[in-house]
């Protein structure tokens, strides 16, 4: 039986989140990857649920304080569902 708190689980709802509060302000790839000092690629690659790594809580503060959120907000669970990644560049 899978915890609905699993590593894995708890990544999807922040990688998620982190989109929503990102489309929510408006804001493209490349803007939150400026304001949170990290490269477009790996915004794109974390958004998409490309790559295994769960980020690390540091950087998940840094997605809040570029967002201008709690960041216990980007741990809240989501019901509605995200489209896939989309090839057209945000």
């Amino acid at each position: 039986m899978s915890s609905r708190y699993s590593k894995d689980n708890l990544s999807m709802i922040v990688r998620k989140n982190i989109k929503k509060y990102r489309l929510m302000r408006k804001y493209t790839l490349q803007e939150l990857a400026d304001l949170t000092g990290l490269t477009h690629g790996y915004v794109r690659d974390l958004e998409c649920l490309s790559i295994d790594k769960t980020p690390l809580l540091e950087t998940i503060g840094k997605f809040a304080d570029a967002l201008e959120i709690d960041i216990r907000q980007l741990f809240d669970d989501i019901e509605e569902k995200t489209s896939t990644c989309q090839t057209k560049q945000n």
